[in-house]
């Protein structure tokens, strides 16, 4: 009655207005006469002719250009990003090639067409602010990620390192720029200003980028990383206050007048730092929780940050170098800044700064270097930009004491330029003392020398050997146990430590537990990496804790999880591996209806391996790619675990299919003397009846565990008996033979291991 009630009053009200709205249009249309002459509503032409004028004018309109844009640059930075970070590149490499694509050296270029739809040299403009906002909000992370600290507490070394790579190359960047200048200055450019900026194009290395090859090649918590990061923080320091010094030279047109601007500069970086700094400190301190992170505090952090960026605007020392020194003078609350990372990176890094790499890319124009002359530049500006930072950085944390392998380590990161250096050279194009043609050879050497950092890295881990302190240990000692766990959430990590636990519990001695947690680099900054890592081990060190189990943490960002942990696996000194399988194994397949996992997920590759033939949705190959390339790569006995609410291990039953299943009498070993466990040999196909030296393995555990081991020898098994156990062991080749021939158990089964030899 209320619903009929509800509907009668919807209609009422709706059409009552409705027809009401009708007639007072109908009659004000009397008023128009006169006052529609030569509009094109007057004009007649059809519907469909207005519509279609209507949306012309809509593609055209600055707010669409701009929106259409932001959704392509979007879809084709993250296509290159993926596309560069699978063949071990940092995905700034792919976002800045993404940018040249869409520019006039490949777009614009093969698909003029095209390019003047998307880019139109009248929205240019508007594309080039809002990269700017994005470069602002930017520098703020960077400046942010910026751990003062670690700067004063490795300052010997790190200044030493930093400063020598950026005098060296510096200076080989003014000589260079003594012999090219007249070929190459743009004219009314001074030689003072064109070689202080070419000075300063080949010293900037990029903190960001290193900071993520450090997080993905596991060097953040060795020496070597430490010294490292310290030193890119130097040198980003150092490098943002010489350029700012360049900056006001350039623009003043010579050092006496430049003499103003850097004293205002000055007096604005006191200011920073003695005023607004302890004011800011105190506030992180009062409001350092999400919680107490109101509107209006953050509001008023966005307010220092932008009145930093405009006042350094207008000091004539560009507005990122304002928003770099807000972000380094943010309160050093850890949590604080993590907080405000987090609200700021994601907008920044996802939505504007690809707009930059787009609007660099539209500036760069490679079809300009069209004579062998100019390649040959080209490749000499490479040289002497790899030569100037990774010598002068290597020789110097040489001098300093590290060894030829953290030198010549440190000389390869250093060498990274990626984003800072098209800041930098963006710069110097907007002043024009970049010409078109050497802004395009300058980002050529930026993609280069960032490209082989990797490489390089690669190259001297093969010839040189690091030292002790470099590497941490990821392995036991080979005299004992070790079991790796590998898991992704907090609650399959759990579960993998309770079946470790019931396999090692008494034999401690003999024993080591390995839990490993890798995590996306391109999620982590300085400053929440390690939140990450103690929300991932929390639930994990509960438990440890309730069974008085030690265990051996390791976290640590990577590129790529599955080649992570293949390499860890294989390379390490371990028995076994276990990873959790989870829900997510069966969703979208027949399997996942067995089971019961309603989850409709649909997966693509499942229904077409399926269509021709290659996966027949009940063997392994239903399982999740990741653990799909476990199983292909990982060379040494790996267990899998379908969990489905472990509590503990009292009883196991173990099927037996073939004589190949016998390597399963270890771990029922480990079961029975760790774990005190009851075991049930599954033996319906007569297995063990029928070999007799399988049979015999299984006496003589018994003999030293009576009681223990029980035989179940009837076919029709029942979900009674399931039920009755804790733990289902199995092999890897049996479990594929279960869900061809006994799909009926699936939905009864307790959790499952599953052993791979």
């Amino acid at each position: 009655m209320k619903n009929i009630k509800n509907l009668l009053f919807y209609c009422l009200v709706i059409g009552g207005f409705s027809v009401l709205i009708y007639l007072i249009a109908s009659q004000g249309a009397l008023l128009e006469t006169g006052r529609l002459a030569g509009s094109k509503m007057a004009n007649g032409g059809s519907g469909w002719d207005h519509f279609k004028e209507g949306l012309r004018h809509n593609l055209a309109y600055p707010l669409g250009v701009l929106l259409l844009q932001i959704i392509t640059i979007i879809l084709v930075a993250r296509l290159f990003s993926y596309i560069f970070k699978k063949i071990g590149q940092p995905s700034v490499i792919g976002e800045i090639v993404a940018g040249i694509v869409l520019g006039p050296s490949l777009a614009g270029a093969y698909f003029p067409e095209f390019s003047s739809f998307i880019f139109p040299a009248t929205s240019l403009p508007n594309l080039g602010i809002m990269s700017q906002v994005g470069l602002i909000l930017f520098m703020f992370v960077v400046g942010m990620e910026l751990d003062l600290k670690i700067l004063r507490n490795k300052a010997h070394e790190a200044v030493v390192i930093s400063h020598a790579s950026i005098i060296f190359p510096f200076a080989l960047g003014v000589v260079l720029a003594y012999f090219i200048y007249q070929t190459t200055a743009p004219d009314k450019v001074n030689f003072l200003s064109y070689s202080l900026f070419i000075g300063i194009s080949m010293s900037i290395t990029a903190f960001p980028v290193l900071a993520r090859i450090v997080q993905e090649r596991g060097l953040s918590k060795t020496r070597l990383g430490s010294i490292a990061i310290t030193c890119a923080a130097a040198d980003d320091i150092t490098a943002w206050c010489i350029l700012a010094a360049v900056i006001a030279v350039v623009k003043a047109g010579s050092l006496a007048s430049a003499g103003y601007t850097i004293i205002l500069a000055t007096i604005y970086v006191v200011a920073m730092l003695k005023l607004v700094r302890p004011f800011l400190k105190r506030i992180g301190e009062l409001y350092s929780s999400k919680e107490s992170l109101s509107k209006p505090i953050v509001g008023i952090f966005f307010v220092v940050l932008l009145i930093s960026a405009w006042s350094t605007e207008i000091i004539g020392i560009h507005a990122l170098f304002g928003a770099f020194m807000a972000g380094v003078i943010m309160p050093p609350n850890v949590n604080f800044r993590n907080i405000f990372i987090e609200k700021v990176e994601d907008i920044a890094l996802v939505l504007l700064l690809p707009l930059f790499f787009v609007f660099t890319g539209l500036r760069t124009q490679i079809g300009l270097l069209n004579e062998p002359g100019l390649w040959e530049l080209c490749g000499i500006v490479v040289l002497v930009a790899v030569t100037g930072k990774f010598a002068g950085s290597a020789l110097a944390a040489r001098f300093v004491g590290q060894n030829w392998h953290s030198s010549l380590t440190i000389g390869a990161l250093m060498n990274t330029r990626g984003l800072m250096e098209l800041v930098a050279l963006n710069i110097g194009y907007d002043l024009g003392v970049l010409s078109p043609q050497m802004f395009a050879i300058l980002v050529l050497m930026a993609l280069v020398t960032t490209f082989i950092t990797g490489p390089s890295l690669d190259l001297i881990n093969k010839f040189f050997s690091p030292g002790e302190e470099e590497q941490p240990s990821l392995s036991g000692r080979s005299s004992k146990y070790n079991v790796l766990l590998s898991f992704g959430s907090p609650h399959t990590g759990r579960q993998l430590v309770k079946i470790a636990h019931s396999l090692t519990c008494r034999s401690k001695d003999s024993s080591v537990i390995t839990a490993l947690h890798l995590s996306p680099a391109n999620e982590l900054n300085l400053f929440n990496e390690s939140e990450y890592e103690s929300e991932s081990f929390k639930l994990i060190r509960e438990e440890a804790q309730k069974l008085d189990q030690a265990f051996t943490p390791v976290f640590r960002p990577v590129q790529d999880i599955n080649e992570e942990i293949a390499s860890i696996a294989n390379n390490g000194d371990y028995d076994l591996l276990l990873v959790g399988a989870g829900k997510s194994v069966y969703e979208g397949t027949i399997l996942g209806k067995i089971l019961g996992f309603t989850t409709r997920v649909i997966k693509p590759d499942v229904i077409y391996d399926a269509l021709r033939g290659k996966d027949r949705l009940f063997s392994t190959g239903t399982f999740e790619e990741r653990v799909q390339h476990i199983l292909k790569t990982i060379r040494i006995p790996t267990g899998i675990v379908i969990d489905k609410d472990f509590r503990g291990l009292k009883r196991v039953i173990v099927p037996f299919f073939s004589l190949s299943d016998s390597f399963l009498l270890v771990y029922i070993q480990k079961f029975i003397q760790n774990a005190g466990a009851a075991v049930t040999i599954l033996d319906a196909w007569e297995t063990v009846k029928v070999h007799i030296e399988l049979k015999e393995a299984i006496e003589a555990i018994e003999q030293t565990a009576p009681g223990k081991i029980s035989f179940y020898e009837d076919k029709s098994v029942g979900k009674k008996l399931l039920e009755q156990h804790d733990l289902m062991l199995i092999s890897a080749g049996s479990w594929e033979k279960v869900i061809e021939t006994r799909s009926a158990w699936l939905s009864e089964t307790p959790t499952v291991l599953i052993i791979k030899p």
